[in-house]
């Protein structure tokens, strides 16, 4: 059976793709630009994988960089594995930036990517060298102030209840369709962003069996894993960070969106860093407007 293609304007696939083993899990590792040029890391959100960067990082390549993404465990073409959680993440990114250089390198990560590397800056600072956050910043409910043995009964409740889904779970199948009932699919969640895109991202993140095209993504992940975790948790690391910060945010909410505004995320912004405000477009920004957002980074970043 000859899969489906779709192709979309400004849509490059990686020049050089592998896999990667991260202690004990495989991930798969993509590549835009020359391998001699000085590397950039992209990140991707939950959910989602790192075709998501097929137009927006063959712009970041073309001004001299290195562009290296993976897609995230139980995402993409990455392992399924056993346990997902946010440490496992930022481990795996980790794994996968040392296999690339030991030096400090730029990173843009999007939504869930970019409170992971929040995370991994605070705790890593000298791995990363400018930071370029793109709607990841925390969501606006207020700061909690949640005592240890809070915290300790949050973590099992909620590892219980994961474990619990993953149980049920383990041997579910994703719904199977058509390329075009998956793209109406990722629309409901996606609303802004053109039905050719959305089919494009079905040829990349879901794969066609006999009975129809499945999305790639392990039906037993939940997001952020397990633990007592909340976006706004990630304020005081964002303040933190030493590293120059761009932070990027639209004004339109979307259902994969954090919800976050311009108020509450501004008190937070790293003293080496700024927050720019996009009028009039959604949660997935380097997406609908790749020209004019590569554009700013790219200034950003020199």
């Amino acid at each position: 059976m000859t899969p489906e293609t779709r192709s979309f304007p400004g849509a490059e696939r990686p020049a050089r793709s592998y896999r990667h083993n991260a202690d004990g899990v495989d991930i798969a590792v993509y590549e835009w630009g020359a391998e001699s040029n000085p590397p950039l890391f992209l990140v991707h959100g939950g959910s989602d994988f790192a075709g998501t960067f097929d137009v927006f990082a063959p712009l970041i390549a073309a001004a001299g960089y290195r562009v290296i993404a993976w897609d995230h465990r139980g995402h993409g073409d990455s392992q399924h594995a056993a346990l997902y959680g946010w440490d496992a993440d930022i481990r795996d990114a980790l794994s996968v930036m040392s296999a690339i250089t030991n030096k400090a390198a730029p990173v843009i990560a999007h939504s869930k990517g970019g409170a992971l590397m929040m995370q991994l800056a605070d705790s890593c600072p000298y791995r990363i060298s400018a930071m370029v956050n793109i709607d990841g910043m925390p969501s606006k409910r207020r700061m909690p102030d949640v005592p240890d043995h809070d915290q300790s009964r949050l973590l099992a409740d909620s590892i219980g209840s994961w474990l619990d889904f993953r149980h049920e779970a383990a041997a579910s199948e994703r719904k199977p369709g058509t390329l075009i009932d998956l793209a109406q699919r990722r629309g409901k969640m996606n609303p802004r962003l053109s039905v050719e895109w959305l089919e494009y991202l079905v040829t990349i993140g879901a794969q066609q069996d006999a009975d129809g095209w499945r999305w790639k993504l392990d039906p037993t992940m939940r997001f952020g894993g397990f633990g007592p975790w909340r976006p706004e948790w990630a304020s005081l690391r964002m303040a933190a960070l030493t590293m120059p910060f761009l932070g990027l945010l639209g004004t339109f909410d979307e259902p994969m969106g954090w919800g976050a505004r311009p108020r509450d995320v501004l008190p937070w912004i790293p003293s080496s860093g700024r927050l720019e405000v996009l009028e009039g477009i959604g949660h997935f920004i380097h997406i609908e407007e790749p020209e004019r957002v590569s554009k700013m980074i790219l200034e950003f970043l020199s």
